[in-house]
């Protein structure tokens, strides 16, 4: 049944977006936390980093594969995984501030190194690959209920 590997890849994809967008929910969250609980400093911007899946190598393992020839190399379902979630290098800014309790002697504050717009873009781009997902599902979908129908018949 090759569509359940297409729900394979199509439900990574899934996954993958929405932890990509709890991440940037927990970075504007984070965009004035100025300490973690270690004390030391404010909080790092993290990104997810995906990486591919398998998958097939090309169109004559795919031909191979759906003609129902013996190929190990073509069986392979593809999609995305999460590799590790990395926290941004990035200098983090400084703000003259102080009478904040957390600025150094010289009255500067180190702030996280998040930018509202670099995460709304993120979270935008993130949306619309989850969306794509979601359309693809639903495809999916239509062409088994119809493979369905014809089968009836």
């Amino acid at each position: 049944m090759a569509f359940l590997g297409t729900m394979n890849i199509v439900g990574s994809g899934l996954t993958a977006q929405q932890l990509r967008l709890d991440i940037i929910s927990e970075n504007i969250t984070n965009m004035n936390t100025t300490r973690t609980e270690d004390g030391e400093d404010p909080y790092r911007r993290k990104m997810v980093v995906f990486e591919a899946q398998g998958g097939r190598n090309n169109f004559r393992m795919a031909m191979a594969s759906a003609m129902g020839a013996s190929n190990r190399e073509a069986d392979g379902t593809g999609g995305v995984r999460v590799v590790e979630i990395a926290e941004d290098p990035s200098e983090f800014p400084l703000s003259y501030e102080p009478t904040h309790p957390d600025a150094n002697e010289e009255g500067y504050l180190r702030l996280p190194n998040i930018t509202l717009v670099k995460e709304i873009t993120d979270a935008m781009a993130a949306t619309q690959a989850y969306s794509a997902n979601v359309t693809a599902f639903n495809t999916l979908k239509s062409v088994i209920s119809r493979g369905l129908e014809l089968g009836s018949r």
